[in-house]
């Protein structure tokens, strides 16, 4: 079975996922290719805010961003910041990724937001996921991720506690209603 990329898809982790990291996660595709994935866990809240996160790069927030949430993108490189944001626009590290969607890595971006001349939407996560060749796509056949486009709403405006089950209703799918057991026949 071969897979397309699913590049600017978000990933959904069926109620079977019960690996201690990526239960109930929703993850947008970032990178995808032959080589791998790589992308950033959107529902994962960490227990710092942005103002407590930048400290480390010697920004100062602005007052919209004291109180903005830091969110866990994954378990690689988990020292580094990565902000999803949208519009794209052009900061020096930016891997854009889809309907004017990116996500950045330098500081230049955290100092635009802080000067109020940043993108209108965006979110901080540390560290990301990351799949080695064929590994996502031996994933889905093993029935752990539901894979969809990204719905911005869902990335943005809802709260992290709500994505998941959003992101499976935009399938129009409802997460209650499956079992995270397995059978056999």
């Amino acid at each position: 079975m071969n897979f397309s990329s699913l590049k600017n898809h978000l990933l959904i982790a069926m109620p079977n996922l019960h690996d201690g990291l990526f239960d109930r996660s929703v993850i947008v595709v970032c990178e995808h290719g032959p080589e791998g994935a790589m992308g950033v866990v959107i529902n994962r809240l960490l227990d710092i805010s942005m103002a407590d996160a930048l400290k480390a790069v010697d920004i100062r927030p602005s007052e919209e961003m004291i109180h903005r949430p830091v969110y866990w993108g994954g378990p690689v490189s988990p020292q580094h910041g990565f902000i999803l944001h949208q519009p794209s626009g052009d900061w020096q590290s930016s891997l854009l990724f889809g309907n004017d969607l990116a996500l950045t890595s330098s500081p230049d971006i955290l100092e635009s937001i802080a000067e109020h001349s940043g993108p209108a939407q965006y979110l901080l996560a540390l560290g990301y996921a990351g799949w080695g060749e064929g590994q996502l796509e031996q994933e889905i056949r093993g029935n752990a991720w539901l894979h969809g486009p990204i719905d911005s709403s869902v990335l943005f405006e809802l709260p992290a506690g709500e994505r998941w089950q959003a992101a499976a209703r935009g399938l129009g799918i409802d997460m209650r209603l499956l079992s995270g057991a397995a059978g056999h026949a």
